[in-house]
């Protein structure tokens, strides 16, 4: 099993890289010398560095990454974040899995073949905004959430690069 690497935001303060292979977890680089045993119904006993933890796994929401732990009686909230998500930000589309709307980027190099919405528009998620050619082939950039094309920043038969602005939306 190949090693899944986070960075996970505790608390939206502290931040950690975390790498998960199997049973051994790295945390900031260092082995984690710790035993975990299930208890039953999202509760756990750790023990770590001869120090004892109560764990309660309060919420886990799989589309955000969040993680609500109760741990000895104190709340800890981890978002967690994977090279997925850092991609999604280098295409422009970190927003897609919240659900928001934010600006359209052009996933990769191509031609502005046509613009199917206009400034003002209302867009609901799955609507379909332009079509890109790349590489021989018609790609249909999507609207990723609901709301209001603010201001369209290509033309029919633009060249753009990777990254390139096509719509913001306001």
């Amino acid at each position: 099993m190949q090693a899944s690497k986070y960075t996970a935001f505790v608390n939206a303060k502290t931040k950690h890289d975390v790498i998960h292979e199997t049973n051994d977890i790295q945390l900031d680089g260092a082995a984690m010398d710790w035993n975990c045993v299930p208890l039953g119904n999202g509760r756990f006993h750790i023990l770590s560095n001869e120090k004892s933890y109560d764990a309660y796994v309060v919420n886990v929401n799989r589309d955000e990454k969040i993680v609500e732990l109760l741990i000895n009686n104190r709340k800890y909230t981890v978002k967690l974040r994977d090279r997925y998500d850092d991609l999604l930000e280098k295409l422009g589309m970190n927003d897609a899995a919240s659900g928001k709307l934010g600006d359209l980027k052009s996933p990769m190099p191509g031609l502005v073949l046509k613009i199917l919405v206009k400034e003002g528009d209302e867009v609901k998620k799955g609507d379909s905004l332009i079509v890109l050619e790349a590489m021989k082939m018609e790609n249909m950039l999507k609207a990723q959430g609901n709301g209001l094309v603010k201001a369209i920043k290509v033309q029919q038969g633009n060249a753009v690069e990777k990254g390139a602005l096509l719509i913001q939306f306001g």
